[in-house]
């Protein structure tokens, strides 16, 4: 197995936002106890944080017995559930704050963020219980048309809630999932490619796992990773965005082969030379800036308001 070059498939740029993001959040960082993650996290994402764009409001409340934050610019009929990044055991409103309210800002969309409950303290099911019960809660509000979004963990958790709510009455327009983990074997393709990339190694996905299970991850149950389904008919209109180094790339891959062969209209876009959680890029990466203007477009366009 030939080994990606990094020095050359990642641009300057790009290097800089890794070395920026490692002064806050260390590559051993699994090494650290939970406690000492989640800091370390939350002060990187304080440092990155770009503000709430002009025109977007922010309101507090809970949907489902859990808390969300809710972004809106102007009246809408159709809301963005967004479900944050960090392995389910770092983030909250706080560390995608500034993403939300960019996304809003960008598509005219409500937007609410959900404050699942982390792992350790909190196993798996429970991330996903928490997602499927903001969903529920908040189309029962503001009507069923919803658009679901997430980074990494978070991508993961709402194409398993699409996957939950296919066919109950909720009319999901679509999903955008960036750089989504969905339960692709972890002993092939991108995972031992990109093993040992910047910003997320495969070890660090297998900590992870392991954190959230509390032993081996489950078998057969799409609560847990969507490519686990038997069944990828009628899922609504999927956009999947992966970043080019990165072990989760291929999962990105598979999960759209599947909805096309069901019949269904899915697309993964690779972006290259970027790397997992670069989100946090999009004020200064070029490639990471292009990336999130069509991340958005992708929102508006299931929303209705491209």
């Amino acid at each position: 197995m030939t080994l990606p070059d990094y020095q050359a498939l990642i641009d300057a740029e790009t290097w800089a936002f890794i070395r920026e993001t490692e002064k806050w959040y260390p590559p051993d960082a699994i090494g650290m106890t939970i406690a000492e993650q989640r800091a370390v996290y939350d002060r990187m994402c304080r440092a990155f944080h770009r503000g709430t764009p002009e025109g977007v409001s922010t309101t507090d409340r809970a949907f489902g017995g859990v808390p969300c934050r809710i972004y809106e610019k102007g009246a809408g009929t159709v809301t963005v559930l967004y479900f944050h990044g960090g392995g389910f055991v770092v983030g909250g409103l706080e560390s995608h704050d500034d993403v939300c309210a960019e996304i809003c800002a960008a598509t005219g969309l409500r937007v609410v963020s959900a404050d699942y409950r982390l792992a350790p303290e909190h196993k798996h099911p429970a991330h996903f219980d928490d997602c499927l019960a903001v969903t529920r809660a908040v189309a029962a509000e503001y009507g069923p048309r919803l658009v679901l979004a997430g980074d990494s963990a978070g991508g993961a958790l709402a194409a398993s809630v699409v996957h939950a709510t296919r066919g109950t009455g909720l009319d999901v327009l679509g999903q955008v999932l960036i750089y989504p983990g969905l339960g692709g074997n972890r002993d092939a393709g991108s995972y031992l490619t990109h093993a040992h990339a910047p910003m997320l190694t495969r070890e660090d996905v297998l900590f992870y796992d392991r954190i959230r299970h509390d032993g081996p991850p489950p078998r057969n149950d799409p609560t847990a990773a969507v490519l686990q389904d038997t069944d990828f008919a009628g899922l609504p209109p999927t956009v999947v965005i992966v970043a080019e180094c990165d072990p989760l790339a291929d999962d990105g891959h598979a999960y759209c082969d599947l909805i096309r062969t069901a019949g269904g209209r899915a697309e993964c876009v690779v972006e290259p030379g970027l790397v997992h959680g670069y989100l946090r890029a999009r004020r200064t990466v070029t490639r990471a800036r292009d990336s999130f203007a069509r991340i958005t477009a992708a929102i508006a366009r299931m929303g209705g308001t491209a």
